[in-house]
């Protein structure tokens, strides 16, 4: 049995969704009724706020789709965080634009965070209407999630539906990993707080992390670059043309252009070499 209804908790839209499935057979026939229902009621992403809600996007065989739009555009650097990933390939959704905002604390115990320049942003992703930004969807088994969330804790987790490259929506729905608030976070996901949270980051004197006012760290943008010409022409231009820094203005063409493109040869540090390698 399947209850689905469109509801909004805490001005977020949102599915709420029983499912009672007592037979294979069944279950297989109750998750694509769910999965239709779920294409043609998601106007809005749904946010994914509990285990439970990762759950109901997992295919019959136990798998769930994971969209990647930045570091993840490589499978070989996908590989180093999730070394059983299956169905690796090009996809596009719609509604979203990439941006610079996320300050990367990974940046800075790597020894590649630049707090001079303020080159120390990681990529996240927003809504943003008539915006499409070309992604890399692959699956990971659903015992894996549990460490997924942990390890991205500071993004907004939603479910949303992609496409392929030729406009055709997907079967089953994805996670996506979405630009949060601090405040938010703090609220919702961080329970030892803010004091707590930023001591691990203490000596690099860390108090913010999500942030409009800084720039890409150059080894991680290279990388990201490098990942989306390696799938083609079209990944590549839109990256390039429909990634912004901060202010929501300045493309990473434009961006390049300005900064000069001279950095694209600097190679990243021995121990970053396969995860940010292009």
């Amino acid at each position: 049995m399947i209850v689905l209804r469109r509801s909004v908790r805490g001005g977020d839209a949102c599915v709420l969704v029983l499912f009672v499935a007592p037979t294979n057979q069944q279950s297989v026939w109750c998750r694509r009724i769910f999965f239709f229902f779920f294409a043609i009621t998601m106007s809005m992403p749904s946010h994914l706020n509990h285990h439970s809600d990762f759950e109901v996007l997992a295919s019959p065989d136990g798998y769930v789709s994971i969209c990647g739009y930045g570091s993840l555009l490589s499978e070989k650097s996908a590989r180093t965080t999730f070394p059983h990933l299956a169905n690796f390939r090009i996809a596009k959704l719609t509604g979203f634009r990439r941006l610079f905002t996320a300050v990367g604390g990974f940046f800075f115990i790597h020894g590649v965070a630049n707090t001079q320049t303020e080159e120390i942003a990681a990529l996240s992703v927003e809504p943003c209407e008539g915006e499409t930004i070309v992604i890399a969807i692959f699956e990971i088994k659903k015992t894996e999630i549990p460490a997924f969330i942990e390890r991205e804790r500071e993004y907004r987790f939603l479910a949303v539906v992609p496409e392929s490259l030729d406009g055709k929506p997907f079967t089953n729905p994805a996670v996506l990993c979405a630009s949060y608030t601090d405040e938010e976070f703090f609220k919702f996901k961080c329970s030892e707080g803010t004091e707590i949270y930023f001591q691990q980051y203490g000596e690099y004197k860390i108090h913010k992390i999500w942030r409009d006012d800084v720039f890409p760290c150059r080894v991680y943008l290279r990388h990201c670059v490098l990942a989306a010409k390696s799938l083609g022409d079209e990944a590549y231009n839109n990256f390039l043309d429909h990634t912004f820094l901060g202010d929501r203005k300045t493309t990473i063409r434009r961006y390049l252009e300005k900064v000069c493109t001279k950095f694209m040869e600097e190679e990243p540090p021995e121990s970053l070499k396969t995860r940010y390698g292009g």
